[in-house]
């Protein structure tokens, strides 16, 4: 959720910085705009999708991790990067205990298995849409 949110915000910011045609003639073009969210969505560019060249294998699912030997796949690693308090590694890079805070609904997370740690969009919508 924490990641997720991130993500949101990383996105929402980019959108806000594209210039439309009306503020951009305004501005040199290398000087990032702060724009009203729908003129930001207005200026996001329209195109057929196209899967030309996507193969999934191509983008890896949980890799090792920082330290491939310390048995911590991605979302082991992001979990212990964003934790509140701190959980405990066991064997395989098993988590027990642990806390992390929810934007979302302003709660806090015991339970590592409620937490959704993965691709806001669906990799092949990505390629599609790139």
């Amino acid at each position: 959720m924490v990641i997720m949110m991130r993500a949101v915000l990383a996105a929402t910011a980019l959108a806000l910085s594209l210039p439309t045609a009306a503020y951009a003639a305004d501005q040199p073009a290398a000087v990032p705009q702060v724009l009203p969210m729908g003129a930001a969505v207005s200026a996001l560019p329209l195109a057929a999708e196209d899967r030309t060249g996507y193969q999934r294998t191509s983008f890896k699912h949980w890799n090792a991790g920082e330290i491939p030997a310390d048995g911590c796949n991605t979302r082991a690693e992001v979990l212990l990067s964003e934790a509140v308090e701190y959980p405990e590694i066991g064997p395989g890079c098993a988590l027990t205990g642990g806390v992390w805070w929810s934007y979302y609904d302003d709660t806090t997370v015991t339970d590592a298995s409620k937490l959704d740690i993965d691709h806001m969009v669906p990799l092949a919508e990505a390629w599609d849409s790139k």
